[in-house]
């Protein structure tokens, strides 16, 4: 029988403003993205934790949340640079959807390669509980690490 080890995350927004902390059972993350209308906006790979996970260790005064449609999911973010750090998920209310990019050593390009994506479009809760993924999104980087411009 294994030991699940727990592992503590630091996250902050762009400015630094908010900072927090994050519990995962494990070492390892597992990314997604969502095509719901704000999701897709936001562009940002989420991993998820539950609620009691997450603590604000600073910034908690500067934290906004925006919530829309059913205003079951709270979107937490900076406001002063705007980052989207966490929130709370329509379909798991028990649980925080991370944005990776704001969790101190994540390489949001090199650590989540290819990305399923949710069908947000299409919610579970308005689909008789079902769960679709709308695909997967894939990165791959220039031969030469270098950004080109092709295409531009």
């Amino acid at each position: 029988m294994g030991v699940n080890v727990e592992t503590i995350r630091k996250g902050s927004c762009h400015c630094g403003t908010v900072q927090y902390e994050a519990r995962f059972p494990s070492g390892e993350l597992s990314g997604s993205r969502c095509n719901c209308s704000m999701c897709a906006m936001k562009g940002a790979v989420m991993v998820y934790v539950p609620l009691e996970a997450v603590t604000v260790t600073e910034g908690t005064d500067s934290l906004s949340c925006y919530s829309f449609n059913t205003g079951v999911a709270k979107h937490h973010f900076c406001s002063k640079c705007g980052i989207h750090c966490f929130h709370q998920a329509r379909s798991d209310p028990d649980k925080y959807a991370i944005s990776a990019a704001t969790l101190e050593g994540v390489r949001v390009y090199e650590d989540f390669v290819d990305v399923p994506v949710n069908d947000g479009q299409h919610h579970s809760l308005d689909n008789n509980g079902e769960r679709r993924l709308s695909g997967t999104l894939h990165f791959t980087p220039s031969p030469d690490g270098k950004w080109h411009k092709e295409g531009w």
